[in-house]
């Protein structure tokens, strides 16, 4: 858990919301290939569960939602991983979206779509959450486009989804009140990073 006390190396900019934000942005090169595979190779020896709906309180529900997740939490080894995905947020919030943010107050989600048609359906992130609501969203893509097929990270941008470029290494930023899914993985396997700053509640 990262509170805003402990935030003199995360820089967030608390500011106002501003009806001014693009539908997503992105980020490139937070992360070496080589840091990327190590996030990978750490995740693989924590618990893994079948993802439930409603922030992981709700039902099994696979024609919703269908992956496998690890939590990573805020510990010496994965320190290093909070530093990058809080530096890039940082740096987007402050270009594109100037949320009022405490910071990350949940464990990042390590997910785990394979071939068996992992997917999720359209959903918000922005849940019910009793610290803070969620108010940006991050996806770190840890898999290679050539290591599997399907698999889409899309966005609601109006009234067509925009789909996410696959390079591996890019981090997907969007406010978690937007509609987004990601399609059914039909070949090998997709590997994500999820991470949700919070704040106040949007007025």
């Amino acid at each position: 858990m990262l509170l805003r006390s402990q935030l003199s190396n995360y820089p967030f900019v608390p500011a106002a919301h501003k009806d001014r934000s693009p539908t997503f942005a992105w980020w490139e090169g937070a992360f070496t290939d080589e840091e990327i595979e190590k996030i990978k190779e750490y995740a693989k020896t924590l618990a893994t569960n079948t993802a439930l709906v409603n922030n992981g309180e709700g039902p099994l529900l696979e024609h919703i939602r269908k992956t496998k997740v690890s939590w990573i939490s805020n510990t010496p080894e994965a320190s290093w991983i909070y530093d990058g995905m809080a530096g890039v947020a940082s740096k987007l919030n402050a270009q594109y979206y100037n949320f009022d943010l405490y910071g990350f107050l949940e464990d990042m989600q390590f997910t785990i779509y394979e071939e068996t048609e992992s997917h999720y359906t359209w959903h918000m992130d922005m849940g019910d959450n009793s610290k803070a609501p969620r108010k940006m969203s991050m996806v770190l893509q840890l898999s290679d486009p050539s290591e599997y097929e399907g698999g889409e990270l899309q966005i609601l941008d109006k009234a067509e989804p925009e789909t996410v470029n696959k390079q591996k290494g890019l981090i997907a930023v969007f406010p978690s009140y937007t509609l987004h899914r990601v399609t059914p993985v039909t070949k090998g396997a997709r590997y994500s990073l999820v991470v949700w700053a919070c704040g106040p509640a949007f007025k």
